[in-house]
């Protein structure tokens, strides 16, 4: 474990996770032994420190329960030993990130052992008595290594970045010379000598008045060089940049990348949203550079802005308004650039969005005048000039699998804890915290207004309360520029820079989710102008972003900008018509995705629908509230076999549903309403479709045949014949109308239920033809379900080899396509397949993570169908009660759906795995209800599996002869179709053949006696 009490404390893992102490005492008792760590702290000690003068009535037995409960969140009585003297924290050194501080220090590395700080040492028991005292000592240690860092840093030329947190620590330590000797160095290396001479006069007369005594000796000496500017102090640089008052997070690359292209360009912009943190960065960039000089112009009126007026500015805070020749033209451009010719500096013009074009004409002036002169400039949009090299600056990190990892995270829980510093990220609000950083998409300046809001809202009631972001997210810095007051303040600013067409552009397109192409912009947006033309300036402005991939460049907002858009849409009064023409664009966008999800190109289509997929949810609620029904039934019947494709049934379900709430006429509803049905049955809410469901579709003979293959494809379990007929119906059509997909959908389906049927003939022949045509159409759906059903006859033709390779394939398609719901049909083929083999590890990994799969797509068939393998293997590993368990699961779905080839093979499994525990009337029942299914179905092997298992049933009784009966007639039945059973399913055939044998003394070992 690691204790760390440099700040709140908390506990964590080796590994970093952290653990919860639950409850205020069995902190505070955790806190006792760690301030006591490595002595014994006895318990009359321990309870007068944890209650005081009011002590429970069995001060002993409260103490041992808090005892308990500590060790069992530290994992054990290891950690905490009981004594004859007391309780010990039995922990070294090395765990606790107060003593590795006292190494540090020990060692001569105060910069590292700084860093250990995260705040107020034991802050969360600051007022408590047993923690004064080791407060006091550490804040002395802490205090001494900031003198010792401080004072290597100054020989380091670091002396502006140390100005600040030197101010701050004088003002809390007002006395401390050692602190005050620092500080005056800092400020006079940093151009501020006045400041540092009246810092001494301060000092000076505060140990008088409150000692009486003069200041020391050398603190004297230091006072008289600053006053002669002694050349052995360095003399004064000219920096001016603001001393921060917090750390940097997140930012260490984006700093790396920036001192690198200052290597390389002589201008460097950072360009980005507001609020993403550009002057921060800046600053923190341009710290270490002794020449470093920055020019605000946030406040610089843009009205009759020119670039004379700048330079003035700009001469003005560089201290060189002087060096004119003569006042009239003290502040201009020319001027500025003559001054600057001789000297090296780093100039940072702040700001520089709403003057572009001045700063930009002033800019490549002095940059043309002064060779040795460089300029980082800070804007939402680039200056454009010759040489500038860009660097965007994007928000920080949003939270992924480990939100402590997250520098959005990192950023808003440091600020929180500055202001509420009993605030630490825990279990409970972890997913709290993680959600407002992804709300405001990670920007530096909304995550610290929010984290203002901790200690009044918490973390629930703030994610929850930004849907009103605009209102909760008041910056209470009143030190803060008025435009970073508030997050409306933030977009104002840049929304006022826009011209008209911009800002109708930038509204209109707040009404996309999850981003648009340019196509879907233009068609939103039209009207505004030349969309394009508009569009690259807007991400010129940092107002939209761009993110490219194989499908193309993509267009969004950030969350933040979108709501604040979107607001302005409505005050236009134009949310109305462009959400209509939105939903009018993703129905024709789905209706041409339509036809092409059955072929080359289906691929791709899947992947640009993907990307849609909240544009599409954003269509279908406009056209359920503008009860726009015949827009409402294009797209779902367009969007319907793409969710089937990504077995997103639960969508489907609900957009199918929400929009034949609408009224419209039955002809226009029938398509519609046909995959309802269908998609009803698929996620496990209906029995199988009905032949009825296609009766509102006669006047459309494609729309029927495609609907009575649909129907047939999903109900061919629970109703072959039914299906059979329906597919037999629609096939002529297909042909009449050259539909070949149509016609390979169908034959691909006869195929699969000729092999439920156990016509495995009949089987091969329609899905080899099915797979000749899906490979001309390129349909690599078609191509898998043929695959499937050819693997599986290669399987029952002892082709273990063929199976396999057969299954792979249509495991690899499924996979490329990200057709979840067929990968994990083919993970438990795969499993199947190596079940029989006998490599029971690549079993039980293709199954498991079939099961996962299925699980995480809510496709029950999937889970039904990896369940049935996982008993299958439980079974063959002797694990009885964790087979029974999966097949009574497997077997209540196959009768709620009606499957009886299901039904018949999860009682067979049941009644092998009872026999197997000896129960032989519960085997017996079991298998002879398999055989009545079976029997049911016509399929000879399901007859000739529940024959076997009752063989099984009557060696358990005794009855060897019978068995012999019913294992030859299991075997006839399966060589009335071609297809013995293979060696590699002969398990419980040979196990029942030996007991036989044995019982009645044959000798032949190769085959049952015959009856």
């Amino acid at each position: 474990m690691r204790f760390d009490v440099l700040g709140p404390l908390t506990v964590r893992t080796e590994a970093g996770a952290p653990v919860t102490v639950p409850g205020v005492k069995v902190r505070a008792l955790l806190a006792v032994l760690l301030v006591h760590r490595g002595e014994p702290v006895s318990a009359d000690k321990l309870i007068d420190e944890l209650w005081g003068d009011d002590p429970p009535r069995n001060a002993p037995g409260a103490l041992q329960v808090k005892v308990s409960q500590l060790r069992k969140a530290l994992g054990g009585r290891e950690l905490v030993v009981s004594r004859p003297s007391g309780y010990v924290l039995a922990v070294g050194p090395e765990a606790v990130d107060a003593d590795m501080f006292a190494r540090l220090i020990a060692d001569k590395r105060p910069s590292e052992a700084l860093k250990l700080w995260r705040g107020p040492a034991f802050a969360d028991f600051a007022d408590e008595p047993f923690a004064r005292e080791a407060i006091m000592q550490l804040n002395e240690l802490r205090l001494s290594a900031f003198e010792d860092h401080a004072e290597a840093q100054l020989e380091l030329g670091q002396h502006s970045a140390l100005v600040g947190e030197l101010a701050r620590l004088v003002e809390q330590n007002p006395l401390r010379e050692r602190l005050s000797g620092a500080l005056m160095r800092a400020l006079y290396r940093s151009g501020r000598q006045a400041e540092a001479l009246e810092h001494y006069r301060v000092l000076s007369e505060r140990l008088s008045e409150e000692l009486g005594v003069d200041p020391s000796p050398d603190l004297a000496r230091l006072y008289q060089a600053i006053l002669r500017q002694d050349s052995a102090l360095g003399g004064p640089v000219g920096s001016n940049l603001a001393a921060p008052v917090a750390d940097l997070i997140g930012r260490a690359e984006a700093v790396a990348e920036v001192h690198r292209l200052l290597g390389t360009a002589r201008l460097v912009t950072l360009t980005g949203v507001g609020g993403v943190g550009k002057t921060q960065l800046a600053l923190e960039s341009a710290r270490h550079r002794d020449n470093a000089r920055m020019v605000e112009l946030a406040g610089f009126d843009r009205v009759g802005a020119t670039p004379d007026s700048l330079a003035e500015l700009v001469s003005s805070a560089l201290g060189i308004r002087d060096d004119a020749t003569s006042p009239g033209d003290a502040g201009s451009a020319e001027q500025l650039a003559e001054a600057l010719r001789p000297k090296q500096m780093l100039l940072v013009l702040d700001n520089c969005e709403h003057l572009i074009e001045p700063v930009a004409e002033l800019t490549e002036l002095l940059l043309r005048s002064a060779p040795a002169l460089t300029v980082l400039a800070t804007s939402r949009e680039p200056l454009g000039i010759a040489g500038e090299q860009l660097c965007p600056v994007a928000p920080l990190a949003l939270p992924e699998d480990d939100i402590h990892q997250s520098p959005a995270v990192q950023l808003f829980a440091a600020r929180a804890a500055a202001l509420t510093p009993s605030f630490t990220i825990t279990p409970d609000n972890a997913l709290a915290i993680a959600a407002i950083c992804r709300r405001l998409d990670g920007l530096p300046l909304a995550l610290e207004i929010a984290a203002t809001r901790v200690r009044v809202l918490g973390v629930h009631d703030l994610a929850f309360r930004l849907e009103d972001r605009f209102r909760v997210l008041t910056s209470g810095h009143r030190t803060a520029p008025a435009r970073q007051q508030t997050l409306r303040a933030m977009i104002d600013w840049s929304w006022d820079l826009l011209s008209p067409n911009e800002r109708a552009v930038l509204r209109r397109l707040a009404v996309h989710a999850e981003g648009c192409t340019l196509s879907s912009a233009e068609a939103v947006c039209a009207g505004a102008g030349d969309v394009l033309d508009l569009l690259a300036r807007l991400v010129d402005r940092s107002l939209v972003i761009t993110t490219e991939s194989a499908a193309g460049v993509r267009y969004r907002l950030l969350e933040t900008v979108a709501a604040y858009c979107r607001e302005r849409l409505v005050e236009a009064g134009e949310e109305a018509d462009v959400r209509h023409a939105h939903a009018c664009y993703y129905v024709e966008l789905a209706e041409q995705a339509d036809g092409q999800l059955r072929g080359h190109d289906q691929r791709l289509w899947l992947e640009r629908l993907d990307a849609e997929a909240g544009n599409f949810r954003a269509a279908l609620a406009t056209v359920v509230r503008e009860n726009a029904a015949g827009l409402g039934l294009r797209l779902v019947n367009a969007l319907s076999w793409y969710w089937f494709l990504r077995g997103r049934y639960q969508e489907a379900h609900r957009a199918i549903t929400n929009v034949l709430s609408i009224d419209a006429p039955a002809a226009e509803r029938a398509v519609a309403q046909t995959w309802q049905i269908v998609i009803a049955f698929l996620k496990g809410s209906e029995n199988a479709p009905l032949e009825h469901a296609v009766l509102g579709l006669h006047d459309d003979p494609a729309a029927l045949a495609r609907a009575q293959w649909l129907l047939g494809f999903v109900g061919r379990s629970g109703s072959p014949d039914a299906a059979a007929r329906m597919i037999s119906q629609a096939l002529p059509v297909f042909r009449s109308l050259g539909d070949q997909w149509g016609l390979a959908a169908g034959l691909g389906t006869l195929a699969a239920i000729a092999l439920m049927r156990g016509d495995l003939a009949a089987a091969r022949r329609d899905a080899t033809a099915a797979m000749e045509l899906f490979g001309e159409l390129g349909d690599r759906w078609g191509r898998i379900q043929t695959t499937e059903i050819l693997g599986q006859l290669a399987e029952i033709a002892g082709d273990q080899q063929t199976s396999g390779q057969v299954q792979r394939e249509a495991l690899h398609l499924a996979e490329e396509l990200e057709l979840w719901p067929f990968v994990a049909q083919q993970l438990s083929r795969m499993g199947r397949h190596a079940l029989l083999v006998e490599d029971h590890a690549a079993a039980s990994e293709f199954l498991e993570r079939a099961l996962r799969v299925a699980e995480a797509h809510s496709y029950e068939a999937g889970i039904n169908l990896a369940r049935g393998g996982l008993a299958m293997l439980a079974r063959r590993q002797g694990r009885f009660e964790a087979a029974e368990e999966l097949l009574r699961l497997l077997l209540e779905w196959e009768r709620r759906i009606n499957y009886a080839p299901g039904i018949a093979f999860g009682l067979t499994e049941l009644g092998f795995n009872a026999e197997q525990r000896g129960d032989a009337s519960t085997a017996l029942a079991l298998h002879s209800e398999a055989l009545s299914t079976a029997q049911a179905t016509g399929d000879p092997r399901a007859i000739a599996h529940a024959m076997e298992g009752l063989a099984g049933v009557h060696v358990l009784t005794g009855d060897h002869t019978r068995a012999a009966q019913l294992l030859d007639a299991a075997a006839a039945a399966r060589e009335s179709v071609g297809f013995p059973l293979p060696a590699a399913e002969r398990g419980d055939v040979d196990r029942i053949t030996a007991s036989i044998r044995a019982a009645l003394g044959t000798g032949n070992k190769a085959e049952p006696p015959a009856v």
